[in-house]
């Protein structure tokens, strides 16, 4: 099989939902950022071989999404684009999919993207409501009109607008992690040092330059406007639990990641078409794994990454502490530290993982080194492809380092990613 490379990623700053990009739609976001990864790498006029697109909130209007995106940039108009959708974990595999594409010899290239807006939601009328409107449509007779018409009721009107909860249980990820950190007693405390962390690592990457080349400016927006570099334990431990608000409750809005707006894409290719169209190598894309867990048993909604992460291993021959960076989504830093302390069990990596032993503790050195989506921000379709730009850029130069990471995805599923520096 061939090998897929990352060349390099862009997006556009993480910015509060209903703020600096309110009015612009989703569509134009993704749109936006394809066409400065076309400029940044000078695919203008080129076809790719395939483009792949994700949105978690997206309406019905924009079917075609990714189609439409790749109509509106630079590239060839020949360039063909697919829709994908895998919750939270969309950006980071479907940039497992293109590079699986170019590994079997599909493609030479490829674009994985992900874009996510809360400020551009289609509402949708109420079931019932619908279901008169195609039966008026349908109707043969006047009296069969006036019938449907006379049965409208005020409740018809009121329009739905989509919200992150689980179908199943009625309950947020919030919610659910809330559940998982009594489960594994992670205190409040533990979870404010680690948002404390990521927004120093932020702070200190921006400060530094780390994210001059993969973020443009957008909006009059040129950096992601949940980085607080002044904030502190003390300014974090104030916060009002967001999910349980009794005094049990410890995820607050300063420990877990924001609803957010943006949209990011990376471009890989083979050996050959790097050399051939003059683009970087930074790392190589290597496998791929996803799990779910049983949520509605005895597993936490945000527990697949222990499972999707302890097969990728597996696989490659691999021991946790092998790996040189590593990328973990923060949805909510008491997520993140439920995963560690899983880890670090034997009972749980016996009875969950199948393992003789634990997996073990990770070196927190090496975790999230220029921050996560608790500083940086979480658009859930953009935040994959922003791990994989961020960490493909880290292991650039240092060859045959590996990078790992990991994502918890919406309906208790998990996905892992492995990359090796070139």
């Amino acid at each position: 099989m061939k090998k897929a490379y990352i060349a390099g990623g862009i997006r556009t700053p993480f910015v509060k939902s209903l703020g600096a990009y309110a009015g612009v739609k989703l569509q134009g976001l993704m749109t936006e950022t394809l066409n400065h990864l076309v400029l940044k790498y000078n695919l203008e006029g080129k076809i790719i071989g395939d483009v792949g697109i994700g949105a978690v909130l997206k309406s019905a209007k924009v079917w075609n999404l990714a189609r439409e995106c790749v109509l509106g940039t630079k590239l060839d108009p020949s360039t063909p684009a697919f829709n994908f959708q895998r919750a939270c974990g969309t950006g980071l595999d479907i940039t497992g999919v293109i590079a699986l594409k170019i590994m079997a010899e599909e493609i030479g290239v490829g674009i994985a993207g992900g874009a996510d807006t809360n400020s551009d939601i289609a509402l949708e009328l109420p079931y019932e409501m619908t279901q008169k409107i195609l039966k008026f449509r349908n109707a043969k007779s006047s009296s069969e009109k006036l019938q449907i018409l006379l049965s409208l009721r005020p409740s018809d009107f009121i329009p739905e607008s989509p919200w992150i909860v689980e179908p199943r249980t009625g309950l947020s990820m919030g919610e659910h992690c809330e559940l998982m950190v009594k489960e594994w007693k992670i205190p409040r405390a533990a979870q404010d040092e680690f948002a404390l962390a990521s927004h120093q690592k932020a702070a200190k990457a921006y400060q530094e330059g780390f994210f001059d080349d993969l973020v443009f400016e957008f909006q009059k927006v040129n950096k992601d406007l949940f980085v607080r570099a002044d904030t502190s334990l003390e300014k974090l431990q104030k916060l009002a639990p967001a999910f349980d608000k009794s005094p049990a409750g410890t995820l607050t809005a300063g420990n877990s990641s924001p609803l957010s707006d943006g949209a990011a894409a990376v471009l890989l290719a083979n050996e050959e078409t790097a050399k051939l169209w003059n683009l970087p190598i930074l790392a190589e894309f290597v496998d791929m794994e996803v799990a779910g867990v049983d949520y509605l048993g005895d597993d936490g909604l945000l527990m697949a990454p222990t499972i999707a992460v302890a097969k990728l291993l597996a696989r490659n021959n691999l021991k946790l502490q092998d790996l040189d960076v590593y990328e973990f989504h923060e949805a909510f830093a008491g997520q993140v530290l439920c995963t560690f302390k899983a880890w670090e069990s034997d009972e749980y990596c016996r009875k969950r993982l199948g393992l003789d032993k634990a997996l073990g503790s990770i070196d927190q050195s090496k975790v999230n080194l220029k921050g996560g989506s608790v500083a940086l921000g979480h658009p859930f379709a953009a935040t994959g492809c922003r791990q994989v730009a961020t960490l493909a850029k880290i292991l650039s130069g240092r060859k045959n380092a590996l990078g790992l990471i990991s994502m918890c995805t919406g309906g208790g599923m998990g996905v892992a990613a492995l990359l090796r520096g070139y």
